[in-house]
Formats: structure tokens, C-alpha cells, sequence
């Protein structure tokens, strides 16, 4: 451009020329901004719904699992409630209404260990708290933290109906889950039923699945005999001959401390065993090993060296062939207390195997799901009760009352207590343990505490999933019918659930805790059947709607009961599984506010949802209870479609965690670059998968984001004064207009397709890319030259605004969703009376655009315009030229290479002053001379070209030049 040292009148004309102007930085400040730009907005999602109401918009139902209200949010919730910004936001840009109301899971184990902690830092017990004053606090505790973690949310710039979110624990909310509950108490799909549950000592409550987390743990292991002391006629008569010595079958444990409930041994009916007598132990041992020549051991074949190898037995001689079918063994500890005298019979199980171990399971009824149901399958019905619900064995128990099984308490909360190693002395101390050792496997966890958790024996409330329904299917077959018929987001998601389905057991709803809502019901005493009546029914949801769940353990009975006798009835104080509740959360949050239920508001919804979307991890949890609660009362999922996402990583793929100091903390990215810096990482990485974030990508994230505003920027600065009266016509515009605004058709639709799919990686990669390779590398700098030195009303120009105009219409809508704060920022500033950017819909594009011939040529220009470049760079290395417009290349190549230059200025894509395009013989290769232009050089455009000096008015100038510094000086008299 112009330069006052190549004037020789002196004249600066640099005052003339159309340079970008716009108050829009470059640098985005966004920390100090968008909280302004909040302020601004309002209540902006409520007027954005009574706008699209008022345009007759149709519906589209996003349900909002809800976090726990507990602690500050975490990148894992920013990733999750980011994308759910971007549904809402895009769906309001595609024209729909859009009902978002955000929610918060309240009840369960975290809020009451807190509490506990609160009042253990205060010399109180729990159980010097009255259970009022218990929840009252957990209340509290839950509210405040919905207020920090609704203000961060808010900062996200997440659109919702915030003013109407959903706790679980507000009164009402309480209500509509107790009234979900009791349909399925009243439809027969809920039992009581005493089986062994996944049980946290720690904790004192039972857990479910969704509950559970694995970790590596060690733990001991024994190898225990049980004598045989009884055998059918089938066997050999000599098995229990007395010259022999008695043979024992041999089981393998991790659990020592389940030794004392057992009360059978189970075997593999396909499996070959042996009975094995022992000739020769190992010398040169430190110990003295507990096996001796002359025992006989019953193990199964395959497993019989492995077992040998860790007693420590030498040599062994195999006497038969054994059937393990009919026989009875005495218990390990029948010895040493007669409360073990009972007989240990062998049961045939589908679950026993010969890949490790000794091919027998030690079966103890009351502590694994294997061995109850084999236990009841041939007929036994008792089940003994070991262990307290601290993990404690029962006063009861013989030779171990009292023995915990975890530490529940102080530092060690959480390691074995002494119950191990009193069971394996005593079975030394018996003369039954054949051999010990550690083991590191895989162990459940409680995901709260992080402690280990126990298979008990306990009373609990369940829900059938495999017994028929009033349609005749099964709770589980509407289940799976449902999930065929959902669209999952990735479509992996479908069989992930369909597995989980497929093979849960029925689902347990029962907690022995204080703070949640209550299985709010009465059994009969007599008959052990929760009573159904709808009065008391209605009766129990008015208390807790007006009362909360408190009502239910405060009033008295009677206040429910009605006309039946309270002497007759037990009243149920176990409070229901978090996730029976979370999974209520389309009854009282989407179903109430259907019009097809009568609602009238101006906040409708509909039932079901358009779509969930949680994290991967939910396939086991909310979206499971959802569909099982759904399936359960109405017959079908309350969603149409499941979006996933992955867990967030740190850059090298590492789980986050405090104590290895590798986390990413929303709050202080936030702070340091701005929320849109935050929400531009969530749409560049494919969140399907598990995603990685870091300072080394957040900074290439920032330059990412430098590259959208500055593209923003420069069509606001080329926009200054732009009116309709500019515009012009389609017929009117040259190729490299007709290109842009075909690739503009293109980028329309796949926006339009990627939001439709929740696909924005989709949408913002290939609008970056259209940014930096169409726009700033391309359209930008060939139509710079036009835009500061073409006379305004010039064609050119005008063709170049308008079509800018068109960029910057759908720039600042495709990207709305996606960084919300800066499109904002862009929208005001270039109309400031336009209202909110947010409130628009993606411009309609016209199939006119649509140039399949013009994206043709310009593959072909630009393959071609590659080649020059290179060559301009490398003359500006050798300075041969200062800059490309001291250039005059002579292009030399075939001739297809240069039809689709034709009707083109060559120069003016290769922005030079000047070029010559040759065909050149056989040529089959584009070849570049780069020559000096050897004419005088425009002190204003700079460019050298033959007619500069032509206008005797203006000496220094060029033709084009001169005239539009005569239409500048005429404007200004």
C-alpha cells in the first residue's frame, strides 16, 4: 500500500485508501467479557423459548442427568454440560423450541458422609444425631452446593431453565418418586427377598452395580480341606476304608472369612477329578508344610499339579477316578466347635470351572451370588446370617464373634480387619488348611468410600425383571424391546446397554440409610405383602409434597394408614437406591409439563425425550435406570435417542487425579483464557472417545480460537458502512465470488447435517478450515488489493462486500452454539440495535449458490497458484523481489493446466503486479520464472503495472488507482 518515501510529490495517500476498520480486538479479553455478556442476556433462554413459541416452532426435548450436588465442577462436568450447551443452542439455530431444564441428584451416601464427618469434627456420633436434624443438614449441605455449581455452570455461558431446575430431594420431587415406587409395588414387579448383595461395611448399606468400581486388591488365599465322612453306593468301597487315610475334597479361596457360612461344596458335572494320594513332600522347605504322605486329596485332574505345587507335595500317586456326586464332607472346623457339626454336601453347579483353583467351589450361601442360587436350586432354603452390617461376624458365630472383616473406622478404614487371619489359624489349628498364599486381582470397590465391599446376606426390596406383566412380556423384554428401537450416539452404545440388560440380575432398590427418599409403604405382619391401597397411597405422596420425605418417619402411622390396623402392618424405613430416584427423572420433570397431559404453561415439554447424553459410564446407570423405571411403569424407554461421551484425560492419557497433581481445573482455564477457549476444545476433540486436555492443547486450542476471530475481525473491519444499496446480484459476480458462495451452499448444508447429528467436530473443523485455506489464504488476500484500492462503487468491490456480508452472516450463526461469547461480541458489534446473536436461525442459503462448476475450476487455479507460490517464496529468499508485488512470473505448462484461468486475471490470483501464462509444447509440468516487473511501481496500491503515470492529474498512480483517488478527494470536496 502506500508509502510517503515512494511519493516523490510528497502526497500521502495512505489517508485514501479503504483500510479494515472495526473496535473489535484482536486479542480477546474474553475472562473480563463474557461475564458482561451474561449480564447482558439475561434470562436469555426464557426469551429465546417465548420467541420460538410465538414463531409456532416445533419442540425439541433435551432431559439434563443430573449431576451430584457436591463440590465444585470438574472438567468431566464442563466436557458434559458444554455438549449439552451445544444441542440446545444448535437445536434454537435450526429453529426449534428447545426445553433444557438442568437438575441435581441430592440424596445418597457422599452428601451423608459430609454430614458425618461434619458432626464427627464436632465429638457427635450419627447415631447421637436424630435422624430430623441428620437430614435437615444433608439439605442444607446439598442446596448450597447446587447454588456454586449452577453459578459455574452458568459462567460456561450454559443456556437452561434455571429458574425451574430439579433437585431430588425437593418436596414434590420426593413426592413423584414415592408415587413412581408404589406402580411397581402395586403392579407386582416388587418383591423382599433375602439374598447375598454387594455390601459396604464402610458405608453400612448395600450397593448397586452402578455403585461399583474395580481396582486391583491383594488378597490371602487358602487351600482348605473338608474331610469326607459320607459316600453313595456308587462310589469305591474302600474311599472311607480305614486303613487309609480319610480323603478330603480340597476347595480354593480369596475370602478365608466366608470359611465359617460355609454350607456346601459345589462341583462341575463336566469336569474329571481324581483322588490323589501323596507320596513324597518338598526338603530343604523354611516351614513345615501342612501335607504329609499318606493324604488323600480329591481335586480335578487338570488342576491337580498346580494344587500340589502349593502344598508344597512332591510326589503323588492318582488312585481313581473320583464323582464327586453323593458325597458328604464334615466342615473344616467341625473340630473345634460343635456349632460347625453339620454335614457339608457336594452340589452340581453350571458356574464351577477347572481353569483355577481345584475345580471345587467353596460354597457359602450368604455371601455370593453363585452359591446362593446353587444352594436354593437343590432345595435348601436357609441361609445363615455371618456377618453384621459392619462387616462384623454375629455374637452367633463360633470361634470368631465379633472379628470384623474391614477396618470400618480410623486410619485403617477399609483394610482387612482380623476375621482373615482368625479363620486360616483356626483351620491350621484343626489340621484342615493345605496351603496359603496372596493373590492381586481385580476387586470391587465402593465408588464413594473407595473401600472393598462384602457379598452379604441381607433382607432387601427388589424389582423383578423376568416375571410376566399384565402384556405378558417381562420387565426385561420390554427393556431390550425398548433399546432396539432407541438411536444411540455413537451406535456402539446399543449393545453396550443391550449386555448389561441382558445379563443383570434383579434390580435391587433397597438402602439402609437416612438420607433419600423412603420405599414409603406398609407390609402386612401376617402375610409379608406390602399393603396396596390407594388411599394410603395418596395419603403417604400429600405428607411428603407438603412435608418432604421427613413426614414419612415422623408421622405416626395411623396419619396413613386410614382405617387399617397400624398394630398389623410394618412400616418400611429403608430409603430407595439413588438411582430409583434419578431414574424417576422424566416422570416429574418432562411427563407433568406435557401438554398431552394436560399441561397449559409456557414452559412445555414432551414425554419422551428427544435425547439423553451422559457419559459412557451411564449405560450401567442413569440411562439403565431410566429404561428400567420407564419400561416398568409405561411400557417403553423415556428417550428417543442416547447420546455417550468419553472421559477427559490429561495430555498424556492419564487419569486425572488430585494426588498425581494432573488435573485440568474448569474454573482456572476459565479465568486465564475464557469459557469460549474452554467450549472450542470440547468441539474440536471427537468426544465419543475418551479425549485428552493439558496446557500444551489448550494452547492449541488458543491459537485455533485466534484464527475464528480473526477471521471475524477482518470481515468486520472490510464491512464498515455496508448497506443493502451495495449489494450486488448474483449474475453480476465474478468466479472467485460464485466460488465462496458455493462453498458457502456446501458448508451450509454439512453444518445443518453435523448439528442434526450431534456431530460438532463436524462443524467446526471444516469451518476452521474453510477460515484458513478459503478465506485468509485465498479470498482475503487476492480481494485485499480491491477492498483498500477499488473506488467503492467498483463491482469488484461491491462483489467482495457482499459476499463477505454472506460470510459473516453465517460465520457468527454456525458458530453461535459452539463459542457463544465471541459471536456475541461480533454480532454487537457490527449491529448493535440487532439484538442477540443467539436469537437467530442459520440464514436460509439459496440453491442458486450451489457452482460445482466454479469448485471445479478453482481446484485447478489453486493447484496451479501453489506452484507459484512456492516459487515467489523462494525469489524472496534469494531476494529477487521484496514482495510478490515486484513479481512478474511466467508460467509455463500444458494447456489443461490453465483452463481454468480462463476469463481470470492471472495476476490478480497470484497477486502480483503482473503474469504471463504460457503453453509450453510438450510441457506436462507447471514450471515458474520468477521475473522483476519492469514498470513503475503505484505509490499508492504499490503495484507495478504498465498504466502507472497515465492520468496527468495523478503522476505516481495507476489508472485504477488514480481514479478512485479522484472519486476520494471529489467525496471530500
Amino acid at each position: 500500500m502506500a508509502d510517503a518515501s515512494d511519493t516523490p510529490t510528497g502526497r500521502d495517500y495512505r489517508e485514501t485508501v479503504f483500510l479494515p476498520e472495526t473496535p473489535f480486538p484482536m486479542r480477546g479479553g474474553l475472562p473480563q467479557k463474557e461475564p458482561a455478556i451474561i449480564e447482558a442476556w439475561g434470562d436469555l433462554y426464557s426469551a429465546l423459548r417465548k420467541q420460538r413459541q410465538a414463531e409456532g416452532a416445533p419442540l425439541y426435548v433435551l432431559h439434563d442427568g443430573p449431576p451430584y450436588a457436591n463440590g465444585d465442577i470438574h472438567i468431566g462436568h464442563a466436557l458434559n454440560k458444554t455438549l449439552k450447551d451445544f444441542v440446545v443452542r444448535s437445536r434454537f439455530l435450526l429453529g426449534h423450541d428447545v426445553d433444557y431444564v438442568p437438575g441435581w441428584d441430592c440424596h445418597g451416601l457422599p452428601i451423608e458422609w459430609k454430614i458425618e464427618e461434619r458432626y464427627r469434627a464436632q465429638g457427635r456420633r450419627k447415631d447421637e444425631v436424630s435422624k430430623a436434624e441428620f437430614r435437615q443438614a444433608c439439605r442444607e449441605y446439598a442446596a448450597g452446593w447446587i447454588d456454586v455449581q449452577r453459578d459455574q455452570f452458568k459462567r460456561l455461558g450454559v443456556l437452561g431453565d434455571w429458574d425451574h431446575r430439579y433437585a431430588t430431594m425437593d418436596f414434590t420431587t420426593e413426592a413423584a418418586i414415592v408415587a413412581e415406587f408404589h406402580k411397581f409395588k402395586n403392579s407386582g414387579q416388587l418383591y423382599r427377598g433375602s439374598k447375598p448383595v454387594m455390601w459396604s461395611p464402610v458405608e453400612r448399606t448395600a450397593l448397586a452395580d452402578a455403585e461399583i468400581e474395580y481396582h486391583d486388591h491383594v488378597s490371602p488365599t487358602v487351600w482348605v480341606k473338608f474331610p469326607v465322612t459320607g459316600a453313595t453306593d456308587d462310589h469305591p468301597d474302600d474311599l472311607l476304608a480305614f486303613r487309609h487315610a480319610t480323603p478330603s475334597v480340597v476347595i480354593w479361596t480369596t475370602t478365608p472369612w466366608t470359611i465359617p457360612a460355609n454350607r456346601a461344596i459345589s462341583y462341575g458335572p463336566e469336569i474329571a477329578y481324581g483322588l490323589y494320594e501323596v507320596t513324597a513332600m518338598e526338603t530343604g522347605l523354611e516351614f513345615e508344610p501342612w501335607a504329609k504322605p499318606g493324604d488323600r486329596l480329591i481335586v480335578a485332574d487338570k488342576l491337580a499339579g498346580d494344587v500340589f505345587k502349593a502344598a508344597k507335595i512332591a510326589t503323588w500317586t492318582r488312585i481313581d477316578d473320583l464323582n464327586p456326586s453323593g458325597l458328604e464332607c464334615a466342615h473344616p472346623l467341625a473340630q473345634l466347635s460343635p456349632g460347625y457339626g453339620f454335614s457339608v454336601p457336594l452340589l452340581a453347579g453350571d458356574h464351577v470351572t477347572d481353569d483355577a483353583g481345584t475345580g471345587f467351589v467353596h460354597t457359602a450361601p450368604g455371601h455370593g451370588a453363585d452359591d446362593f442360587e446353587v444352594w436354593k436350586a437343590h432345595g435348601h432354603h436357609e441361609v445363615p446370617d455371618t456377618v453384621d452390617p459392619d462387616g462384623a461376624y454375629y455374637d452367633h458365630v463360633p470361634l470368631f464373634a465379633g472379628l470384623k472383616v474391614l477396618e470400618t473406622e480410623g486410619k485403617k478404614t477399609g483394610k482387612f480387619g482380623p476375621a482373615n487371619p482368625a479363620v486360616i489359624d483356626k483351620l491350621i489349628e484343626a489340621g484342615a488348611l493345605l496351603a496359603r498364599g496372596r493373590m492381586e486381582h481385580s476387586y470391587p470397590h465402593s465408588w464413594r468410600s473407595k473401600a472393598p465391599i462384602i457379598f452379604r446376606n441381607t433382607p432387601q426390596w427388589f424389582i423383578r425383571m423376568d416375571a410376566p406383566l399384565e402384556d405378558d412380556g417381562t420387565l426385561r423384554e420390554r427393556a431390550l424391546e425398548a433399546i432396539d428401537k432407541t438411536d444411540f450416539h455413537p451406535e456402539a452404545g446399543r449393545n453396550r446397554i443391550r449386555s448389561m440388560v441382558e445379563g443383570r440380575p434383579d434390580w435391587l432398590i433397597s438402602r439402609q440409610r437416612a438420607w433419600g427418599t423412603p420405599l414409603a409403604m406398609f407390609v402386612d405382619k401376617q402375610t409379608g405383602q406390602p399393603l396396596i391401597d390407594a388411599e394410603v397411597d395418596a395419603r403417604i405422596t400429600a405428607a411428603v409434597a407438603e412435608g418432604g420425605a421427613d413426614a414419612w418417619f415422623t408421622r405416626p402411622d395411623a396419619d396413613f394408614l386410614g382405617a387399617h390396623d397400624p398394630a398389623r402392618y410394618e412400616k418400611i424405613e429403608d430409603i430407595l437406591d439413588v438411582w430409583f430416584d434419578s431414574g424417576c427423572t422424566h416422570a416429574f420433570t418432562l411427563e407433568v409439563r406435557d401438554p398431552a397431559h394436560g399441561y397449559t404453561g409456557d414452559r412445555p415439554s414432551h414425554w419422551p425425550a428427544d435425547l439423553y447424553l451422559e457419559g459412557s459410564d451411564q449405560h450401567r446407570g442413569w440411562f439403565q435406570s431410566n429404561l428400567l423405571e420407564g419400561a416398568g411403569t409405561r411400557g417403553r424407554a423415556p428417550y428417543e435417542a442416547v447420546l455417550t461421551h468419553g472421559f477427559t484425560q490429561d495430555e498424556n492419557g492419564e487419569k486425572m487425579s488430585k494426588s498425581r497433581g494432573n488435573t485440568t481445573d474448569p474454573a482456572v482455564v476459565i479465568k486465564e483464557s475464557g469459557a469460549d477457549i474452554l467450549r472450542l476444545w470440547v468441539a474440536l476433540v471427537d468426544y465419543a472417545e475418551d479425549q485428552r486436555i493439558g496446557k500444551q492443547i489448550l494452547q492449541t486450542t488458543v491459537d485455533a480460537y485466534r484464527k475464528l476471530r480473526n477471521t471475524v475481525r477482518y470481515l468486520l473491519g472490510a464491512l464498515v458502512g455496508f448497506d443493502e444499496e451495495e449489494r450486488l446480484p448474483l449474475d453480476q459476480m465474478p468466479p472467485l465470488e460464485r466460488f465462496i458462495l458455493h462453498r458457502l451452499w456446501e458448508l451450509d448444508r454439512d453444518v445443518r447435517k453435523a448439528y442434526a447429528e450431534y456431530r460438532f467436530q463436524d462443524v467446526v473443523r471444516p469451518v476452521l478450515e474453510f477460515c484458513s485455506n478459503d478465506l485468509s489464504a485465498l479470498y482475503f488476500d487476492i480481494r485485499k488489493d480491491s477492498l483498500y484500492c477499488d473506488r467503492p462503487d467498483a463491482i469488484r468491490r461491491r462483489a467482495a462486500r457482499t459476499v463477505m456480508h454472506e460470510v459473516f452472516l453465517r460465520l457468527t450463526a454456525w458458530l453461535a452454539p459452539l463459542t457463544p461469547f465471541t459471536m456475541e461480541e461480533a454480532w454487537g458489534t457490527r449491529y448493535p440495535e440487532g439484538g442477540s446473536n443467539c436469537a437467530r436461525v442459520i440464514p436460509e442459503t439459496p440453491d442458486s449458490w450451489r457452482n460445482r462448476d466454479e469448485a471445479d475450476r478453482w481446484l485447478g487455479v489453486q493447484a496451479v497458484l501453489e506452484i507459484v507460490n512456492e516459487s515467489l517464496e523462494a525469489a524472496r529468499r534469494e531476494k529477487t523481489i521484496g514482495g510478490a508485488l515486484d513479481a512478474w512470473p511466467v508460467v509455463t505448462g500444458p494447456l489443461e493446466a490453465f483452463a481454468a484461468f480462463e476469463g481470470l486475471d492471472a495476476a490478480e490470483v497470484f497477486r502480483t503486479s503482473g503474469a504471463e501464462l504460457v503453453v509450453g509444447g510438450d510441457a506436462v509440468a507447471v514450471a515458474v520464472e520468477v521475473r522483476l516487473a519492469a514498470h513503475p511501481k503505484c505509490a499508492r496500491s504499490w503495484r507495478r503495472v504498465p498504466d502507472v503515470g497515465s492520468d496527468p492529474a495523478y503522476p505516481e498512480l495507476s489508472a485504477r488507482d488514480a481514479d478512485a483517488v479522484r472519486w476520494w478527494d471529489t467525496q471530500r470536496g
